[in-house]
């Protein structure tokens, strides 16, 4: 047997006004949502530096097929997993030619958090300016 607050809660729910409560509280219900997701994104670290060797025997060579000129930069690029389950990095050593050409591959994976960064790897410069 259906209780008598049901019916009303049923009614309720089949007016106009109770269709746009359930709107609003389901907007509510998302913000808090997406509240609570920014707040555990707050507690991410930044990506690592770049953990190169400089006295390793030879600097990284251009990560493009094909080029044997060696890497001056490093390009990394954060971005949204496909299934939307975490983020991405995808880290490249280049040449400076190459490193001129390029550009963000994963737009459409973007999220709050999307990094697009090309960096001079350390002590390249330094090494050649004196």
């Amino acid at each position: 047997m259906i209780m008598p607050q049901a019916i009303e809660k049923l009614r309720m729910v089949d007016t106009k006004d109770g269709r746009e409560d359930q709107a609003a509280n389901e907007e509510r219900r998302q913000r808090e949502r997406e509240i609570r997701e920014a707040r555990s994104r707050a507690d991410e670290p930044e990506p690592p530096a770049i953990d190169w060797d400089e006295d390793a025997d030879s600097p990284p060579v251009c990560h493009l097929r094909g080029c044997d000129e060696e890497a001056t930069f490093v390009v990394l690029e954060r971005y949204q997993e496909e299934t939307g389950k975490g983020p991405v990095e995808a880290l490249a050593f280049m040449c400076q030619d190459h490193a001129d050409e390029e550009s963000p591959t994963n737009l459409d994976h973007a999220y709050d958090d999307y990094v697009f960064r090309v960096d001079p790897l350390p002590g390249i410069f330094n090494a050649e300016s004196t």
